[in-house]
């Protein structure tokens, strides 16, 4: 009898938990040494750069370690152009962008850096 009444309690809390994993967006994980104040991201090879990303961020930058929330991108694969206070600005092609995943960067990731 116990187990009976358990059983729908139990279906909730698997759909709401299955519920509260989805959704969770894409997201960018800093694992570069520096603060990056600038993060655009364009289809592979088009050099079409979307919006700074950073600005979604409540400081505008995203620090060593941080995740950043990225809106407005679809999965797929792009090229991203990451920019740091000192005005170094770097590219790193051809990321792997899933729904609802992680991304990181890290400076072994890091190409054609300029200042």
């Amino acid at each position: 009898m116990i187990r009976r009444a358990l059983l729908p309690i139990a279906l909730l809390l698997a759909i709401g938990s299955e519920l509260t994993a989805q959704g969770k967006g894409v997201r960018f994980w800093n694992l570069t040494t520096a603060t990056i104040s600038s993060f655009q991201l364009s289809p592979v090879g088009k050099d079409d750069w979307g919006a700074n990303q950073t600005l979604n961020d409540k400081d505008k930058e995203v620090d060593h370690d941080e995740r950043l929330r990225i809106t407005g991108v679809e999965p797929g694969r792009y090229d991203a152009k990451v920019g740091y206070r000192d005005s170094k600005q770097c590219f790193v092609r051809d990321i792997e962008i899933k729904r609802d995943a992680v991304f990181s960067i890290a400076d072994k990731d890091l190409r054609d850096c300029k200042h």
